[in-house]
């Protein structure tokens, strides 16, 4: 019987000569990376979806939460806000694109003023997620809370939102009590004292008349439900606990609490996803300046980077049309 003695020191595949899908040990790695990553926002997503699903009736409607440009209050902007992040995260993934493309001429010019212009582009976005999250916690026109934890907007006649503070009577002789759980009162536990109480909310419905209360229950039409004068007053002075303004991971004004939940973890996962890409990219770009990748005669890191950084544009894409679009 013949044995057969195999050199293992001639087979180049056992050298590491050999790269699977011609790509370098780093690209194969950040592809990895890549696909767990989507992976795990797949799995958050598809848990936002079923949620949705499950309160459809009562789900904000993202037209009426994401209103707010920067220095125009009071202008109905819907999504155009939303638009503008997207645009310019979507324009930096443009800009990457041109910076690896330079990287693989070796023209270092141009892939310091690409990359400088994609580190931008994503100060920008981080920025803008961060003033939407702020607008977003503090709110603009604050609702009521009902023991059954439902949420009470306010409109006027034609159905356009109107703020608490437009129409409540401040009882300045009263005195605030802020409500805390031990009390034994779970149902009006307060983080901070909002500007207005239920009472104070109640006079100035009853001294308006062309105030009414909106409901967070969806009709057939995809519309939130409006009630006649007597069912909003009857309604606020029956079931009304609590002003809520703004949104938190406990109450949210726009509607149900979960929806916030589920905001402030799935953006500011992807957020800090943009945020660690911008340091990586600021990282590459000194590298770049420096000369760097000029001497070794080759850009992979650039084109790394890269991947990483179309990783979560594209992801954005997703999260944009989940939680603005659907």
């Amino acid at each position: 019987m013949s044995t057969t003695v195999v050199n293992a020191g001639s087979d180049q595949t056992w050298k590491g000569g050999n790269e699977p899908l011609k790509a370098s040990y780093g690209k194969m790695m950040m592809w990895f990376f890549i696909v767990s990553d989507a992976l795990t926002f797949s799995g958050f997503l598809a848990a936002y979806g079923f949620s949705r699903f499950k309160f459809i009736d009562s789900w904000p409607i993202a037209d009426e939460v994401f209103t707010h440009f920067p220095f125009l209050h009071g202008v109905d902007a819907p999504m155009y806000y939303v638009a503008f992040m997207t645009f310019v995260l979507i324009m930096s993934s443009v800009t990457m694109v041109l910076a690896v493309d330079a990287g693989h001429h070796l023209n270092k010019s141009k892939v310091t003023i690409y990359m400088f212009l994609t580190i931008i582009g994503g100060l920008i976005f981080v920025g803008s997620q961060a003033w939407e999250w702020n607008t977003f916690i503090k709110g603009e026109y604050g609702a009521v809370k009902t023991k059954g934890g439902n949420i009470l907007q306010f409109v006027d006649t034609e159905g356009h939102r109107v703020a608490i503070g437009d129409f409540a009577i401040a009882d300045t002789h009263a005195e605030r009590v802020q409500q805390e759980n031990k009390n034994g009162l779970w149902f009006v536990s307060e983080g901070s004292l909002p500007s207005f109480t239920v009472d104070e909310v109640l006079h100035g419905l009853e001294a308006n008349d062309n105030i009414l209360v909106r409901t967070q229950t969806l009709t057939e039409e995809g519309h939130k439900t409006v009630l006649s004068r007597e069912e909003s007053i009857k309604l606020i002075k029956t079931y009304g606990v609590k002003v809520v303004e703004g949104a938190n991971l406990h109450e949210n004004e726009y509607g149900s609490p979960l929806f916030a939940d589920f905001f402030f973890f799935i953006t500011g996962f992807h957020g800090f996803h943009v945020f660690s890409g911008v340091i990586l990219n600021i990282i590459i770009f000194f590298n770049v300046v420096i000369g760097t990748y000029e001497r070794r005669k080759s850009y992979e890191m650039v084109e790394k980077v890269g991947l990483y950084w179309h990783f979560v544009d594209l992801v954005w894409v997703f999260v944009f049309t989940f939680f603005y679009l659907v």
